[in-house]
């Protein structure tokens, strides 16, 4: 059970709080631009604390609940922008805190959309304490809203439902098995709606403009004037919607591993298809320098065979079963960095055998299901973002050509069905889409510090050429093959941008990392 602290007299007023035993009080805001009749949120007093009760899932136990050396706070937010004094929700901070001579705070978002930045923020501290970053700046991890330890949080499907789900594969492209997924599409939808506090209320104010709102009350009550920080894959796309919102406040951004500000849903699905067909490939060669590799001379055709009879018959791992939807997305979380190839490459050897141990724990790190059965926010997250940050997709013509061409660009995840149309659960989504569809422009925005790696699986590369671009920023190239870069050991990109963050000093244009 989460610790709430009592910041509160009512849903719409903040008060000071007395002094408590374990409890540190401070007040260094509102600093900065403050919008009209907001001025409690911006000012507001915050009050810090041991980050254990802060830890909702095994995953954030592990990552900070323990800690000695981080503290933990809420921030108080309006559900509703637009209705200032009505309902309010709060946001999850954790804090580890400058070690010298202070410049202010470093935010950070590890993407998705629904992963936990209070969780990246202490997983980052070991590589963080490496470099100046940790003299200089204090290093914040937030859930945004509706995730983590922020309250409420999006609740769609109970942890017993989320397991029964990944055994429903839905891969059945008849007329039939159309209607059948998007009813269950619709029913999920609904689920999310009569699950999550505030209702259809709380999904319609879930996006990244309500995102980067938060984001700029929690700049100013942590004291600073202006905002320094480091947003990864999803989270490029809030620093670029903050930058946009709040130009006058911006200091320095890092935007690590592009989300395509020039491509629709649909031209960034199949992308992302043929960005993980290329991870898949360079998994390839390194497997076939192992002699226990279980790749043939035609490793796409030998992927499938392993991985496509699982759709009849899932394999039994304990008192589990290892789906082929797993198997999948196991594959998946593997090849977002080199690190993870040797656990594939066991887990397909499994596989070979009929085992299927290594494949399922790979596919419950990705869906953040503990030991318990129990899961974190991040999926059912994911697509309340999603569904409200991104026009609704409902041509069915144009589905069914992006679903043929995603076959065409990683023939490595074709499970033999012909390609399908179903309308997905933002078709029945109880909330209207709220993010912005216009390309970003750089009007008023420093420049800032685009990075993109040559062979990022998720958010290729040509992803950062042109955001960089939109936004008059300069783009450092890493060579290799991983999703994202930064604070990751790679000393001539973390040299880089630990330059830029503290003297605002950007890279040379053309710069490449190896």
């Amino acid at each position: 059970m989460l610790l709430v602290i009592p910041l509160l007299a009512s849903c719409t007023s903040i008060v000071d709080g007395t002094a408590k035993p374990g409890v540190s009080f401070e007040k260094p805001g509102p600093a900065g631009t403050v919008p009209a009749g907001l001025e409690k949120y911006y000012g507001q007093q915050l009050a810090w604390q041991d980050c254990a009760p802060f830890a909702t899932t095994g995953s954030s136990r592990q990552a900070y609940g323990s800690k000695r050396d981080v503290e933990c706070t809420r921030l108080e937010v309006p559900l509703d922008y637009s209705k200032p004094d009505g309902d309010t929700i709060t946001i999850g901070v954790l804090r580890y805190k400058a070690t010298g001579q202070k410049i202010g705070s470093l935010l950070i978002n590890p993407g998705g959309p629904g992963a936990s930045g209070m969780a990246s923020a202490a997983g980052l501290i070991s590589d963080y304490r490496k470099t100046d970053l940790a003299k200089r700046f204090d290093l914040i991890g937030f859930d945004p809203r509706g995730i983590g330890a922020s309250e409420p949080t999006v609740k769609c499907l109970t942890g017993p439902e989320r397991d029964a789900d990944r055994l429903d594969l839905d891969v059945d492209t008849s007329a039939e098995g159309i209607a059948q997924t998007e009813q269950e599409n619709k029913a999920y939808a609904e689920k999310c709606a009569a699950g999550t506090k505030f209702g259809a209320a709380m999904l319609a104010n879930l996006g990244t403009r309500d995102v980067v709102k938060d984001m700029d009350v929690l700049r100013s009550a942590l004291g600073d004037a202006k905002l320094s920080y480091l947003g990864y894959s999803y989270g490029t796309r809030i620093g670029t919607e903050y930058a946009e919102t709040f130009p006058q406040n911006v200091r320095a951004l890092i935007l690590d591993g592009a989300v395509d500000p020039t491509q629709d849903q649909l031209a960034s699905l199949v992308a992302q298809a043929a960005g993980f067909q290329k991870a898949f490939d360079e998994f390839v060669k390194w497997c076939r320098e192992k002699k226990d590799c279980p790749l043939g001379d035609d490793a796409n055709a030998s992927f499938r065979q392993l991985t496509t009879p699982l759709i009849q018959k899932p394999v039994n791992v304990g008192n589990r079963k290892l789906s082929y939807n797993d198997a999948i997305t196991a594959t998946i979380q593997a090849l977002y960095s080199e690190q993870l190839w040797p656990l594939l490459l066991d887990g397909l050897d499994e596989l070979k055998n009929g085992k299927g141990a290594t494949l399922l724990r790979l596919a419950d790190a990705y869906l953040d299901r503990d030991d318990q059965g129990n899961y974190s926010t991040i999926t059912d997250a994911f697509n309340a973002v999603h569904c409200v940050d991104d026009p609704r997709l409902t041509d069915k013509n144009a589905l069914l050509e992006a679903a043929k061409k995603y076959k065409q660009a990683a023939p490595f995840l074709d499970d033999g069905n012909p390609p399908g149309a179903a309308l997905d659960s933002c078709a029945f989504w109880p909330a209207p889409v709220s993010g912005r569809t216009d390309p970003p422009k750089a009007d008023g925005i420093p420049p800032l510090l685009v990075i993109s790696t040559t062979g990022d699986p998720a958010t290729p590369y040509e992803a950062g050429v042109n955001l960089a671009k939109a936004l008059n920023s300069r783009l450092l190239t890493y060579e290799g093959v991983q999703h994202t870069v930064f604070l990751q050991g790679v000393r001539c990109v973390d040299d880089a941008g630990v330059k830029y963050l503290i003297d605002l000093t950007l890279p040379a244009d053309g710069t490449r990392c190896a």
